[in-house]
């Protein structure tokens, strides 16, 4: 539930707040003019649904004025890559801007170099060249699609419940390759009324090489593609503080 989304304001708070960040998305599924729409509705509060049809008052065009600035201010730093969706195409466009950190989208859709029999060794090969690529010094964060699992009546479903380090599809190299890995699943019952315009999810860190997993509980307001901390007075403070690095004495 709402992985692009959760991702892309991940990159954008991530970007505001470093001016220095450059980054590079791979998105197989969504041109960057979509993807960009959806932050000027997170960052401005003007419903996802008015800016697609540009049935937009005055009002609302006011307060996509200071959205469109902060856009303009990560412009020169964040590429798209072009189809197709390759690894080679991927490494270009990174290297164009120098990249700090690559973001894949899905990493089973992504193309790697040279010729492979099934799904799983193409997945395989891509494991091993991002790799590469963050031995370089470049972070990278890939996502993947995940099977489905069977939930507490036997049906299948994507419920949290289910959900595993081992339902990333295709391949166990995501499992073991990876530093960290997450997954973004609804809180029990919060998918029951797809109506809902705001919906309880939460971030489920199922492995930290170097630290102990943890978990995050949001919330997620569709209407405006946003997520929130659920819990206003965490430890973890404010929402765009998971990307603030501490001053150092």
């Amino acid at each position: 539930m709402g992985k692009t989304a959760f991702t892309m304001q991940c990159v954008v708070e991530a970007m505001l707040l470093n001016e220095k960040l450059r980054v590079c998305v791979a998105n197989v599924e969504m041109p960057p003019e979509r993807l960009l729409e959806r932050q000027l509705s997170r960052l401005s509060g003007v419903r996802l649904d008015d800016i697609q049809t540009r049935k937009l008052t005055s009002n609302q065009k006011k307060g996509l004025k200071e959205s469109f600035a902060d856009l303009d201010r990560i412009s020169e730093r964040l590429v798209y890559v072009q189809s197709p969706m390759t690894l080679d195409n991927v490494a270009n466009a990174a290297d164009f801007i120098d990249a700090d950190l690559i973001v894949l989208d899905y990493i089973q859709r992504i193309q790697p170099k040279g010729q492979h029999s099934d799904r799983r060794g193409s997945v395989d090969a891509t494991m091993d060249s991002l790799r590469q690529f963050a031995a370089a010094g470049c972070s990278v964060l890939a996502l993947s699609a995940v099977g489905r699992s069977k939930d507490s009546r036997g049906r299948s479903s994507y419920s949290g419940d289910g959900l595993s380090l081992a339902s990333f599809r295709e391949t166990s190299e995501i499992e073991f390759g990876a530093d960290e890995a997450y997954m973004l699943v609804p809180a029990n019952g919060a998918d029951a009324d797809s109506t809902d315009e705001v919906v309880d999810v939460s971030l489920r860190q199922l492995k930290s090489r170097y630290g102990k997993p943890d978990q995050i509980d949001l919330s997620f307001d569709r209407s405006i593609q946003s997520f929130d901390l659920k819990t206003k007075e965490s430890p973890l403070g404010t929402f765009s503080s998971l990307w603030e690095t501490p001053n150092e004495n």
